[in-house]
């Protein structure tokens, strides 16, 4: 039997095809061969680069998240001070799910509901992507920019919390219709929570006694 050769581009292709399919129709709704259909390739050939639709499914966030996570990370390198980094990963996240609405739909309101998810090397992509907001507050800590007793990974659970809550009442109700408004409220938040009283940082106390008269 001849091996079949694979291509990037045909996987790629079939790969945004489901993410199609599962955010109009839901994982147990959607069979292989809407997908295909979608495709525009055969069943069979979706079998050549996946084992079942579960593990399509989990494919899905793989690439497109690297993507992400690298174009965060080079962008990052030009961003001067902690709280600018901050605003700069928040602004990226909340851009990439405005951009990207049905990748969003199959990852927060899909792939949430399987705990095997969080074995897949799609997930782990995902765990460094956010473990990137810890790294910027470790940074603003180090700087004397943050508050020496912030805790980083409670500021990441306040991040991707908020924005998780706005990205599923966006896809949900509609609300939000612009998830880019949230950028400034959602980083004056946090920064006004850990960010360092300059105010007291450079006080200085002068104290002056009068001399005596009798």
């Amino acid at each position: 039997m001849v091996k079949q050769k694979k291509f990037p581009e045909r996987k790629e292709q079939i790969l945004k095809a489901a993410e199609h399919i599962f955010a109009k129709k839901g994982f147990h709704e959607a069979t292989i061969s809407q997908i295909a259909k979608k495709a525009e390739v055969s069943d069979a050939t979706i079998y050549e680069y996946f084992s079942n639709k579960e593990d399509l499914l989990f494919s899905i966030p793989g690439s497109e998240t690297e993507r992400g996570k690298e174009e965060l990370e080079h962008n990052l390198k030009y961003m001067r001070g902690a709280s600018n980094k901050l605003r700069g990963f928040i602004y990226h996240q909340l851009m990439f799910y405005q951009n990207n609405p049905e990748w969003a739909a199959v990852v927060m309101l899909i792939l949430k509901q399987y705990r095997k998810y969080i074995s897949t090397d799609a997930y782990q992509t995902i765990r460094e992507w956010s473990q990137i907001i810890t790294q910027i507050v470790e940074e603003g800590i180090d700087s004397g920019e943050f508050k020496p007793d912030t805790n980083p990974y409670l500021v990441r659970s306040v991040i991707l919390g908020t924005i998780e809550h706005a990205v599923i009442a966006h896809l949900l109700i509609g609300r939000y219709k612009d998830l880019l408004e949230l950028v400034d409220p959602l980083t004056d938040l946090v920064i006004s929570g850990i960010q360092k009283d300059k105010k007291l940082k450079d006080m200085n106390l002068r104290i002056v006694v009068d001399p005596i008269h009798e």
